[in-house]
């Protein structure tokens, strides 16, 4: 469980901050996009020890 919330806070943080980068233009949104990416592999990973699985 740890590792598809990981994935799905990685995939729904990284689009959407990738998504507000770019309007900024394309490295912007590449780099907002990897940083996301982290943020939200660490926030589903912290989610599912809160959550017990």
């Amino acid at each position: 469980m740890r590792k598809t919330l990981s994935l799905v806070g990685s995939v729904a943080v990284s689009s959407v901050l990738g998504w507000i980068g770019s309007r900024f233009g394309i490295m912007t949104g590449f780099m907002l996009g990897m940083i996301g990416t982290g943020i939200g592999m660490y926030a589903g990973y912290r989610l599912a020890e809160h959550l017990g699985a």
